[in-house]
């Protein structure tokens, strides 16, 4: 859990080593808040790389400055984006058609199935992808 007082998203090292974030409800990010989940997911892995599953459904407001910072590789293996409905995945699909994330990254409205794809083995192509997310280069699904 990161130790800022106003933080407004949790953040733990799940039992099966994939990392969890989720942003409170009413959550605005902006690219300060962004920036400190990105840096706290970076200091949790602490030198690893994790799946990472984002509750991103209670958010009220992702700005374009937020955004910037979310396509910069971190400790992320690959990212679950976990939403609520269509509204959510056309958002996320614009973004990711926008601007391509910085590994192997794919929209839920299912945890069970967020959670499966995070922890199935890297299939062929999706290695490329994690190279080119440690290399800074992008990669999407």
């Amino acid at each position: 859990m990161a130790e800022a007082e106003d933080v407004d998203y949790t953040l733990r090292l799940e039992p099966d080593n994939v990392l969890l974030l989720a942003w409170d409800a009413g959550a605005r990010i902006e690219a300060g808040n962004a920036r400190a989940a990105v840096d706290a997911v970076n200091q949790v892995a602490a030198g690893n790389r994790y799946p990472l599953l984002v509750r991103m459904a209670n958010a009220s407001h992702l700005s374009r400055e937020a955004r910037d910072v979310f396509i910069e590789p971190c400790a992320a293996s690959r990212i679950a984006l976990l939403g609520e409905n269509a509204v959510d995945r056309i958002l996320v699909d614009y973004q990711l058609a926008a601007q391509p994330a910085p590994c192997p990254t794919r929209f839920f409205t299912s945890e069970a199935e967020a959670m499966a794809w995070l922890l199935e083995p890297d299939q062929q192509s999706d290695d490329r992808q994690v190279k080119d997310c440690q290399t800074g280069r992008g990669g999407s699904p």
